[in-house]
């Protein structure tokens, strides 16, 4: 059987004078190298995407981080010089995707900016500048220039028992993770049930209440270490799982039909 295929929307750059339209190696490299699936980089446009078209021809739905933010009008609010830089290109092709992946019951796995779009996209809010809140720790990335310093595995979350993140995670309790973000969910959305969170009350992961497939969203960045972090490797390994049952199970209607 060929390697399954997840979507991955990109995030717009501007490079030199040029536009493009790019991922992070990080999650491309923990999809294949950990997940063993395979990326499509979907472009990000602000229309013209057919997200029907994309899905027909994918196993799954793999929605990044960025260094940008969703823009706040899609959650009922005026933006701010504070809770930029934006993506729209980007918000018009991820939101879309998520919702009917789930209708679909396409596997879903969103991370970092993708667990804001996820909230976004099913209804909920976020909140800007959170360090900023009375009680709230800073969740901001570390002053430090090499990466592995920005994303080392330095807090913890405490997994609800008996949740799906759980089941993925193979554990429950604390869980030591790399969450690094100025921003994080406000108002849970409808569809959501939270099951991590820090120590402060910070939704650190969510998943989706009428999912038919594995969908969540968590808040830190399991990619980066997914290769030497078991609890990182284990949520890589349960979305590939998802995604290769997926495929097989297209598979069986294909030849059967």
């Amino acid at each position: 059987m060929p390697m399954p295929i997840v979507a991955l929307p990109a995030d717009i750059r501007e490079i030199e004078g040029g536009v493009w339209h790019a991922s992070p190696n990080q999650y491309v490299k923990a999809a294949l190298k950990v997940a063993e699936v395979m990326t499509f980089i979907i472009p990000a446009f602000e229309e013209g995407n057919d997200i029907d078209a994309i899905l027909d021809r994918v196993d799954g739905v793999l929605i990044s981080g960025s260094a940008t933010n969703v823009h706040p009008s899609l959650y009922g609010r005026q933006a701010t010089e504070n809770d930029g830089p934006f993506d729209t290109a980007r918000d018009a092709t991820s939101l879309p995707l998520i919702r009917r992946a789930i209708d679909r019951g396409i596997p879903l796995l969103a991370i970092c900016r993708g667990i804001q779009e996820l909230n976004v996209a099913l209804g909920g809010t976020l909140a800007s500048e959170i360090q900023d809140q009375p009680g709230i720790w800073d969740h901001r990335k570390p002053p430090v220039l090499e990466r592995d310093g920005m994303y080392a595995i330095r807090q913890p979350v405490f997994v609800q028992e008996g949740s799906c993140m759980a089941q993925y995670l193979g554990l429950t309790g604390e869980v030591q993770v790399n969450s690094l973000h100025r921003q994080a969910i406000a108002e849970t959305a409808p569809r959501l049930k939270v099951e991590a969170t820090a120590a402060d009350g910070t939704i650190e992961a969510v998943s989706v209440i009428d999912a038919k497939n594995f969908a969540v969203g968590v808040q830190w960045h399991p990619e980066y270490w997914a290769e030497t972090d078991a609890p990182s490797r284990a949520l890589f390994q349960a979305f590939g799982d998802a995604v290769r049952a997926y495929a097989a199970g297209n598979t069986v209607k294909s030849v059967a039909a």
